[in-house]
Parts: C-alpha cells; structure tokens; sequence
C-alpha cells in the first residue's frame, strides 16, 4: 500500500462533446458552402435566427439541436482553455 498515488478521474460531459461535434460539423458544412462560418455562426448566436445557417447537409437542423447558451458556453470555455 505505499507508494499509491492517487489517480486522478475526469468526467467527460456528453453535452460538451455533443456541442463540439455539431458546431465542427456545421462550421465545415458552412465553409464547403462557401460561407463565412464565423460570421454565419455569430449572427446565428446573437439573433437566434435560424436562417444564417443554410441547410445544406442538415446544417440547420443540426445546430438546432443544441441550445444556444450550451454553444456559447462550450466556445467560451474552449478559448479560456487556450489562453492559459
């Protein structure tokens, strides 16, 4: 029993990687269309408006799915990540 350390144990939040997955496929979705993802996807959040994502590829629907609070979470996270 001596020399154990203790392990350490991360809890992986589905909803997080849910997130990251839609918005990686929706902004490659977006910029295979010819959009500007970060513009598209910034008006989306902002507004709520659905239709600065284009439907191609489901693109719409798929972004639908996840609650726009969750996105700007996950995306503040990220870049907070990155910072350190």
């Amino acid at each position: 029993m001596k020399d154990q350390k203790t392990a350490l144990f991360e809890v992986v939040d589905t909803e997080v990687l849910e997130t990251r997955q839609v918005l990686a496929e929706v902004y490659d979705i977006l910029k295979e269309r010819g959009y500007n993802p970060n513009n598209q996807l910034v008006g989306y959040l902002i507004s709520g408006d659905p239709g600065y994502i284009s439907s191609y590829k489901d693109a719409r629907s798929k972004i639908q799915t996840i609650d726009r609070t969750k996105i700007m979470e996950v995306l503040l996270e990220n870049f907070q990540r990155k910072k350190k």
